[in-house]
This record gives C-alpha cells, structure tokens and sequence, in this order.
C-alpha cells in the first residue's frame, strides 16, 4: 500500500528534470513511481522560456559519455546537431588563444527534450504536462509534495516521498521552500548574468578562424562587449551558428558610465554580430527544427552550485541548484552530472526507507567531490576576470599563461600562473605588477577553496561549521576585489 500519490515528483521537465526522472527509474530496484510536472504542452517539453528553448546549446563529450555509461541512454542525430574538437578562448584582441575542453557536440535543444520524454517513458515515468507548480506540501518537517495550477486554472496536488526540483535558477519552489533546511533559497544578483542568442544561418564573407570555426566552438573574452560574462560563436555546421553573450548588469552599468552609453542586452549582442569578420547577411534559421527557438534571452546563475541541495523530502538540481559553471555559464554538463548522481541517490534512499536530509546528503558529497569541488574557484576567477580591463586579459593571456596552465584549463582545472615565477619573464611580471599580484591571489585562494571543497561533510552534522569557513574564504575575495 501507498501513502502518497508517487514514490518521487520531478519539478520541472528541461535538462535536469528529464534526466534525473530518468535516471531515478533506472537506479530503481523497486519500480519507484516517477511523475514529472512540466508547464509546458506535450508538443514542446522543456520549453525554458516564451523565446524557446534558450541555451548555447555546447556539450563535451566527456558529460554525454557519462550519462551513457551510468543509464544505458546515448544521445544521436537529430539532437546532436554538429561535432566540435572543442571550445576555443580568444583573448579580447584576438591574439591568444585556449584551448578550454576537448571534444563535444552542439544539441538542438528543441529536439532534445523530445527524446529525453521517449527515455523517461521507456523506463516507466508518467508526465504530467501544462501545469505550472506554485508551492510545495509540507508535513512533520517533510516535503510531501506538490501544489499548482493546470492551464484551465484547475488547482493540481499531487503528493511524494520526494520532491526534485528542476524548476530553474528562480525556482519559487526553492524560494519558498517550507521546511527548516540548510538549502539557500536566494541567488545574490552579481551571481546572475543575462544572456541572449541568435541562431543564424549566414554568407562566409572571410575566412577567419578566430571569428567562426566550424571544428571549434568559440569564447571570446570581451569587457567592451560582453562585460562581467563573454560572448560565443558556436557552429551548428559550416554556415549556421548559434551566437550570442551574456553580462552582469553591475559590470554593465560601469562600462555605460565609463563610455557615455546605455546599452543592453539586445545591443550588445547585435554589435557582437556586426563585429564578426566571417559572418555576412546573418538571418534566423529556416530549419523546421528550429522553429519557434531562433532568437531569445534568458538568466544564467554563474556562481558555485547551492552548498546543500537537499532537505527532508526535498533535492534541488540543474539551475535550480545554480550548477552552471561561474567560469563559461555552461549548465548542460553539471546538470547531467548532478542529475545522475540524485537520481542514484534517490533511488537508493527510496529503498533504504530514509528519504530525509541525512538519507539523500550522498549526493551533496559525491557531487562535489566528483564535479563541484572547483566552482568555488572558478568562483574567485570569476569575479577577478570581471574587475580587469580588456588590455590587462590580454597581457595576462599571452604573458602569464603557460603550457601547463593550458593543459589544465583543457581539463577545467585552475590555472596556476607559473609563469609568473619564471625569471625569464620577470620583466613582463614588473610590467603588470597588480595583475601579477591578482593573479597570484587567485591560484593561492583556490588552492585553498578546493581543499576545501573535498572536504565536504560527510554528514549534515558538521555542514554549518564547513559552510562558514567556505563563506569566510569568498567573503575575504570579495573585499580584496573591492565587491563587497
């Protein structure tokens, strides 16, 4: 006999949501009953906003690989849209470049959410589509399910063992979640940037690889034109990309003062396009599979994820857990690898009896271990990259990066600036001293910040006292960057 409706509600049915319902089924040893509420229609699953489905659209193929040997699922064409060899950084004078990852695929994020619903269905999970949740059950201190609205304004209450919220970075969920629980609920807005893409087709005016590359998926580093974020040119074939950039409105604000503009977020998009040497006549994709998702904007979280993500009865995951990368905004790869490793957990919890904060706290500790020990890092990288101007990204980049600082960034490792130690290059040090010393803090902070980091509590017990030396650490970067 069932006391609830369902063994486990997902929240949300984008990236996170369809992966972790998934996987949640696969894990099960018991048939868990698994039901994802998604606002969208049934003919467009995931939909993350009016605009589309809303991304960069860059995966490596080290995240798919994962998700392949954990749950049996692999991803082809039509949703695989176009290969890459890997993600290229160009300084914002287009004179150095990173290699930042290896090889990878550009999805089509409007075919994609079809065939994760065909995954999830094939391993027994029900769906429950066009209704939008508001607010959560709660009983005993316990998430027991959830309360919404169908598009008929008919109210829809299901309840749960366990609630997953995949339901974006301003969850409503998260926000009034209502239970004592060591989850944050608010994103501080220096922690958010807002970004925008086309995707277009377009005439090769020049050859240029620096502009576009269809083997390579570029980032480029630009104050002027992407300030506090970058931009990217991401090719979907040898004329067709998916381009665009993201900023934080506090560096936004400083570069308007600084030259007499008032720019947003559409302006700053179209001069980055207008800037690209090799794209000529861009216009919006013709393709059926891009209907309805040509062009639009969303909200990206670029700090580390939640330091907890779970509560009794309750997991956060994907934006919702602010997983996105701090250092590119990239979502997809942590969202498969959190989704996976709550859907284990949960599977797992479910058959132990014990679906409390303590009974799902493996996944705060195998996903940072695993994945999330460096985002704190990358955090501080972050935040020092946004104080610079763009001659100080390019001194840095071409002076102060050495081979093996490439390789580890290749491998989304943190830089450890050993050039600035080498006395060949003393000269170059005493050029840019402050940029020498800033980088420096940065490789010593992180260090500090990871160790950290794989130190994670094993238990929720010793959790406030890991948090507050975590939140001491960052607090000191923040005052030394002058954010605070």
């Amino acid at each position: 006999m069932r006391d609830t409706d369902y063994d486990v509600i997902v929240a949300g049915g984008g990236m996170a949501g369809l992966i972790t319902a998934a996987s949640i089924a696969e894990f099960s040893k018991q048939n868990a009953r698994v039901l994802v509420v998604d606002r969208n229609s049934e003919d467009e699953p995931g939909k993350k906003t009016s605009a589309g489905w809303i991304c960069g659209d860059a995966v490596s193929k080290n995240s798919l690989d994962f998700l392949a040997k954990s749950t049996g699922i692999v991803y082809g064409r039509p949703e695989i849209e176009h290969e890459v060899e890997g993600v290229m950084v160009y300084s914002p004078d287009h004179s150095t470049k990173v290699l930042f990852e290896g090889a990878g695929y550009i999805l089509n994020r409007k075919l994609l959410p079809r065939r994760q619903v065909e995954d999830a269905k094939k391993r027994g999970v029900e769906f429950q589509f066009g209704v939008s949740l508001e607010s959560l059950i709660a009983e005993d201190g316990y998430v027991k399910g959830v309360v919404g609205r169908t598009r008929n304004n008919e109210v829809f209450k299901k309840t749960a063992r366990v609630v997953v919220d995949a339901t974006g970075s301003a969850s409503l969920l998260r926000v009034r979640l209502p239970i004592k629980a060591k989850i944050q609920r608010e994103i501080d807005r220096d922690d958010m940037v807002a970004t925008g893409r086309y995707i277009y087709e377009f005439d090769v005016a020049e050859e240029d690889p620096s502009y576009f590359d269809p083997k390579y998926a570029l980032i480029h580093l630009d104050q002027y034109l992407a300030p506090g974020g970058y931009a990217w040119t991401f090719p979907k074939g040898q004329n067709k990309v998916n381009i665009g950039l993201g900023y934080q409105k506090r560096a936004l604000d400083a570069r308007n003062r600084r030259f007499g503009k008032s720019d947003g977020l559409q302006d700053l998009i179209d001069e980055y396009v207008a800037k690209n040497r090799v794209i000529r006549n861009p216009r919006l994709s013709s393709s059926p599979d891009d209907k309805g998702n040509e062009k639009g904007h969303w909200q990206v979280p670029v700090r580390r994820p939640n330091d907890c993500m779970v509560a009794n009865g309750y997991a956060v995951v994907g934006d919702a857990a602010w997983m996105p990368r701090p250092i590119d905004a990239g979502g997809i790869g942590p969202a498969i690898h959190g989704s996976v490793i709550l859907g284990r957990t949960v599977a797992e919890a479910l058959e132990a009896g014990d679906v409390s904060e303590a009974g799902l706290w493996k996944y705060n500790v195998e996903f940072m271990r695993t994945y999330g020990y460096q985002m704190a890092s990358f955090e501080v990288l972050r935040r020092y990259l946004q104080t610079l101007p763009n001659e100080d990204i390019d001194f840095g980049m071409r002076y102060f990066l050495s081979q093996e600082d490439i390789g580890l960034i290749t491998h989304r490792r943190h830089p450890k600036f050993s050039n600035l130690l080498n006395p060949a290059l003393m000269v170059r040090v005493m050029e840019k001293p402050g940029l020498a010393r800033g980088l420096k803090y940065t490789v010593d902070k992180s260090e500090k910040l990871i160790a950290h980091n794989q130190n994670y509590p094993e238990t929720p017990q010793k959790f406030d006292e890991w948090q507050k030396a975590l939140l001491k650490e960052l607090q000191e970067t923040y005052i030394k960057f002058g954010l605070a």
